[in-house]
């Protein structure tokens, strides 16, 4: 059996642009043409190779042949840029990334990939525990996560580690201490969204067994302006909350209490240039953003870089 190279660009093609519709322009073919493709190569395979939801996702089997034809686009890219004399085409380096390295250090990474004429960066913003799915099924070829467990065929390495303090205003504090403490049972929290559990784990150290009001707030910023308001508390970054402390706004809960996140870069085992400049610069960046933890002191250190959970 050989696979034929315009059903594995197909199958990338509604992959990556979620609808079969998408897929047949961005291939400048007909939809039934690529509906006739993919099942062509599931005929070939036996095997359904993507599920037609909204948006489409690949199979078990699929993910097998996305990586397949992730590796043969960038190569190929890179083969037919290497012998353009003028006019190069850009190459495609989907990566994924957890929110707060988006809003922090990573800025530095965008700021010198701005220069770069050869690529398009394509970002996709995910939890830090779940982006391991997309190195898997071969929709990025990079991924900034807390998995140090390499996904098969992939590199790992260790980038940055991020501390998180749990805080709120000084008038839901007050609402919400009695005589033995902080009623963490009923004080109010915000979260990322639904796999935010950075305060559940602060939770779980103080024997919490119920559920708290919890509020969602998907926005880095907002998120920040959610505690910052009274809606609840939360755990910000050390580099976030400096400020916060420093003007009265926010008070810390717990002189103990933190949560910290190891991040990792991730990233295909691939003979590319462009990954490997990235990879560069992502490590370099993370060494320099020097996201130190809290030392005990009522001040943190301050850095700049606004939140967003990851």
């Amino acid at each position: 059996m050989r696979l034929q190279p315009e059903h594995l660009a197909t199958l990338l093609a509604i992959v990556d642009t979620g609808t079969f519709d998408a897929a047949a322009r961005r291939l400048h073919v007909t939809p039934s043409a690529v509906s006739q493709r993919v099942k062509a190569l599931e005929a070939e395979l036996g095997q359904v190779v993507v599920v037609r939801t909204t948006p489409c996702r690949p199979t078990s089997a699929g993910e097998a042949l996305v990586r397949l034809a992730r590796q043969q686009s960038l190569l190929e890219s890179e083969a037919l840029a290497s012998l353009a004399t003028d006019g190069r085409p850009r190459i495609d380096l989907p990566i994924v990334v957890n929110a707060d390295s988006m809003s922090t250090w990573l800025c530095a990474v965008l700021a010198e990939a701005a220069a770069w004429d050869d690529v398009v960066l394509r970002l996709r913003v995910e939890d830090q525990d779940h982006s391991a799915r997309l190195l898997r099924s071969g929709e990025v070829l990079g991924a900034v996560t807390s998995d140090p467990t390499p996904v098969q065929g992939c590199s790992t390495e260790p980038l940055v580690r991020m501390r998180y303090l749990p805080a709120a205003t000084p008038r839901l504090l007050e609402r919400h201490r009695g005589g033995r403490g902080i009623d963490w049972a009923a004080m109010p929290l915000v979260r990322f969204n639904e796999k935010d559990d950075i305060q559940q784990r602060i939770l779980d150290r103080h024997g919490v067994t119920g559920a708290p009001p919890t509020h969602e707030v998907p926005d880095g910023g907002g998120f920040v302006a959610a505690v910052r308001s009274g809606l609840g508390w939360g755990a910000l970054l050390t580099t976030q909350l400096a400020p916060l402390l420093d003007s009265g706004e926010l008070v810390r809960l717990g002189a103990r209490d933190h949560v910290d996140v190891q991040l990792y870069w991730q990233r295909w085992r691939l003979p590319s240039a462009q990954l490997e400049r990235l990879s560069d610069t992502v490590r370099r960046e993370a060494a320099r953003a020097g996201i130190l933890p809290d030392r005990g002191s009522a001040r943190l250190r301050r850095q700049p870089g606004p939140r967003g959970p990851g």
